[in-house]
């Protein structure tokens, strides 16, 4: 099968979040499956020379969006089996901010226009075209004219994946004609048509063949409006062509066992490297060093949709547990100032890391032994898996990929991989989390055991690609 995925940014080249861990993983997952997988990202200024250097210049080309004709350069790169075309156009791209910017629905229109003009340029006629999230939603609703005009899309089907459903493209309906190049029939309630306004997500959702969330309980979450931000009665008329699909996880680079960035690797039948994996961290972010006491973890954006409302209003709590803790991330100023004075309060005892860093949250993760993660809405979340790969044991809010990826523990026939906890309330949480400590404390046969169903958890992209393989194949007419 031929496959042409479209996405705003892919990892390693370029990431600000998940989806570029989806979009760099799903593709190469796919191509080991047997098929014929391209990928077309923009060329952004911040992809790095080390990338440019393999890159080799293709084409370039007139594009017409709307009124304009703008150049459009094609690099390519092959990488894990998987083709990649860099969109070129500096005006758009040459960013310091790959978001963010005042004309992003010219910019991702074009890009837009970009992926859907590339089967013509380059005689590929793709099976599926796969788009992610509101700066390809509008590749979809291209393709409902362009599979008339361009020999190579006349039996292409197209599959788009809401990764986050709050971020969807709105603008006023002026744009349409002007930047977007369609006509004022697109406005009409079945298509981009949103309370006067253009809505490029709901456009997506109407004109794909199919639609597919980042998890199962993401996909029955977005029927409510607390979780749907304003479409829950469109995902209710497109239910039947909705699916959710757990995220998968790059399992070769999350791997204990062989993560030479660790100051010991382990396995989850000889735990003794993860000892030394704590003692590095509370070395590195000033935490007494302690064996006698588990350190609680959170790394994540410190928002409110994040949990940290909860966080914020139990932390003295939480130190009042025979715990250490551990925060890393930037976000809102009261969150941030809220743990900067906890650790004045707590030294040795509570860290605040307010920054982001990558190597950082390698340590933490590999580290610690609790993992809070008290999301109010989590599509998929990758944190929780990447916890459980270093054997560090998740406490989780009962909402989208965490509720499909974390079993809660079960004393009583030893199940398991996590806690968790179901509504939006702090007291539920430490009930939750203090139980979890207790069991630190008091049973480490129960403890290994949760360390090594977790860390021996399916959570490759392979079962996630059959999934998406299964669409595919549904779409296009191929199913067995």
């Amino acid at each position: 099968m031929k496959i042409l995925f479209a996405a705003s940014e892919v990892a390693p080249f370029i990431k600000t979040g998940g989806l570029a861990d989806v979009a760099g993983s799903l593709p190469a997952a796919l191509a080991g499956r047997g098929h014929d997988v391209r990928v077309a990202l923009p060329l952004y200024e911040g992809i790095g020379d080390e990338w440019r250097s393999q890159m080799e210049f293709v084409t370039h080309f007139d594009l017409k969006l709307a009124w304009r004709s703008l150049y459009c350069g094609v690099f390519r790169m092959e990488r894990d089996g998987v083709t990649y075309y860099f969109i070129d156009n500096e005006y758009y791209f040459r960013r310091s901010q790959i978001y963010g910017h005042y004309d992003d629905g010219e910019r991702f229109a074009y890009f837009s226009r970009a992926v859907i003009s590339l089967p013509g340029v380059l005689d590929f006629a793709p099976d599926v075209l796969h788009c992610n999230d509101w700066q390809t939603a509008l590749v979809p609703v291209y393709l409902l004219e362009e599979r008339s005009r361009c020999p190579q899309l006349a039996e292409t089907r197209s599959v788009f994946t809401i990764h986050n459903i709050e971020y969807q493209g709105r603008y006023g309906a002026d744009i349409l004609g002007d930047v977007f190049g369609l006509d004022r029939g697109y406005l009409s309630e079945d298509m981009l048509g949103y309370y006067g306004d253009v809505n490029l997500m709901k456009g997506a959702i109407f004109a794909a063949d199919w639609v597919t969330t980042v998890s199962p309980s993401y996909a029955q979450e977005l029927h409510y409006a607390f979780y749907a931000h304003g479409l829950e009665g469109v995902v209710k008329r497109n239910e039947g062509k909705l699916t959710g699909i757990l995220n998968g996880l790059d399992v070769a680079l999350y791997d204990p066992a062989h993560d030479q960035r660790l100051p010991k690797t382990f396995t989850p039948t000889a735990l003794s490297g993860k000892k030394a994996c704590k003692k590095a961290l509370q070395q590195t972010v000033g935490l007494r060093e302690d064996d006698s006491v588990p350190i609680v973890a959170c790394v994540s954006r410190l928002v409110k949709h994040k949990g940290f409302d909860l966080v914020a209003a139990a932390v003295h709590d939480i130190m009042a547990m025979n715990v250490q803790m551990v925060v890393l991330g930037t976000g809102e100023w009261d969150y941030e100032e809220t743990f900067r004075q906890t650790e004045r309060q707590y030294p040795g005892r509570f860290s605040a890391q307010i920054m982001y860093s990558a190597p950082l949250s390698g340590a933490v993760y590999a580290g610690a032994d609790l993992f809070l993660m008290p999301s109010v809405s989590e599509p998929c979340g990758l944190s929780q898996m990447i916890a459980m790969r270093y054997g560090t044991v998740p406490v989780v809010r009962e909402t989208g990929g965490l509720k499909d990826s974390v079993q809660p523990y079960n004393q009583y026939e030893n199940t398991g991989v996590g806690f968790s906890f179901a509504n939006i309330d702090r007291h539920d949480m430490l009930h939750v989390l203090g139980g979890a400590v207790e069991l630190w404390h008091t049973d480490k046969k129960a403890w290994k055991g949760l360390q090594k169903r977790g860390m021996t958890a399916d959570f490759s992209w392979n079962r996630s690609a059959g999934e998406y393989e299964t669409i595919y194949r549904r779409v296009t007419g191929q199913e067995a």
